[in-house]
């Protein structure tokens, strides 16, 4: 599967409506970014049930603004509208594909309880 284009427009309905969504942060000018281009297009077509977004942080600065995005590339990885990973750096090929099986692997409903708890705690 091909990656998607994510923007303003389509960021939210993209995240709500998928399982795991992988997001690139990257910009055209950025070296490191074009290097990771490839890795996650090919990881985008080993794992066709994961959405692979990229967002172009010059074209959509308000969206990289609203996630803080101070480096790039940034990998952001989201599961049942849970950011599970967001860091910058480009991975390598086996790392994505680790973190990958990781974010597979984690047991959301744990995750929830833990942000219940930590809502909860607050108030």
């Amino acid at each position: 599967m091909p990656t998607t284009e994510l923007t303003k427009a389509n960021f939210d309905e993209t995240v709500t409506g998928a399982d795991i969504v992988l997001v690139d942060f990257w910009a055209a000018w950025c070296g490191p970014c074009r290097r990771f281009a490839p890795v996650f297009e090919q990881a985008a077509a080993k794992h066709p049930d994961i959405v692979f977004g990229k967002v172009d942080t010059e074209a959509q600065p308000e969206l990289a603004a609203s996630f803080q995005i101070s480096s790039i590339p940034t990998l952001m990885a989201i599961r049942d509208k849970t950011v599970l990973y967001a860091r910058p750096g480009a991975l390598p090929a086996p790392a994505l594909e680790d973190l990958i099986t990781k974010i597979r692997a984690v047991d959301m409903d744990d995750v929830h309880r833990q942000l219940a708890a930590r809502t909860a705690d607050k108030h």
